[in-house]
């Protein structure tokens, strides 16, 4: 049995082959938004001590 593949995922896949381009802006937004350089340990120790717990009941002003 085939598997379901609907016609925007189609469109795409034979979008990105005539233009393979586009692949490497892909990567260069992923890069931009979400592959951060990793940071120091030290650094990331300070965020985890510093952050504060959460109440358990967000709204309660007490």
């Amino acid at each position: 049995m085939a598997m379901y593949e609907s016609e925007h995922t189609k469109f795409i896949r034979e979008w990105l082959e005539k233009h393979p381009e586009e692949l490497v802006e892909q990567k260069n937004g992923r890069a931009l938004w979400w592959d951060k350089v990793p940071q120091d340990p030290d650094s990331q120790r300070r965020t985890i001590e510093a952050s504060v717990p959460a109440k358990s009941y967000y709204y309660d002003a007490n």
